[in-house]
């Protein structure tokens, strides 16, 4: 079983097509939207946890190319600035996944993106910034 997080960008003609509907139709794969905008006219962005079996993954992910669907991990979108970050701890109590703690020893603040579902809370709780959404 495959399980990623991605971030989708559909270009404005593919945003009102059932392009993640088909992905459990014909793709058999499970999906929980973590975050998306999508407007008429405009282009879409979704953030998906796409979990099935490798082939099926990866299938969906064909599929998804040849629609015109710009796909990235996740974990390319949400960066933590290590040169901005004085390691305070303000984001880990607002995390709701755990992406962030704090080490008990050396009391350095961690980001485990494999864990961040891309809320933006710590974007907006830090002082200096260091948490950095690019999508």
């Amino acid at each position: 079983m495959v399980s990623k997080r991605i971030v989708l960008h559909f270009p404005n003609r593919l945003v009102d097509q059932p392009i993640v509907y088909k992905l459990v139709k014909d793709y058999n794969l499970m999906f929980n939207i973590l975050k998306a905008y999508v407007t008429p006219q405009e282009e879409g962005l979704m953030i998906l946890e796409l979990s099935g079996e490798e082939a099926d993954f990866n299938g969906g992910i064909q599929y998804l190319v040849s629609c015109g669907v710009k796909i990235q991990p996740l974990s390319q979108d949400v960066i933590r600035n290590e040169a901005k970050c004085t390691d305070c701890g303000v984001c880990v109590p607002i995390c709701p996944t755990g992406a962030l703690a704090i080490d008990s020893i050396t009391r350095k603040v961690h980001f485990y993106d494999n864990k961040c579902i891309a809320c933006e809370l710590c974007v907006k709780v830090c002082p200096t910034r260091a948490m950095e959404i690019h999508f």
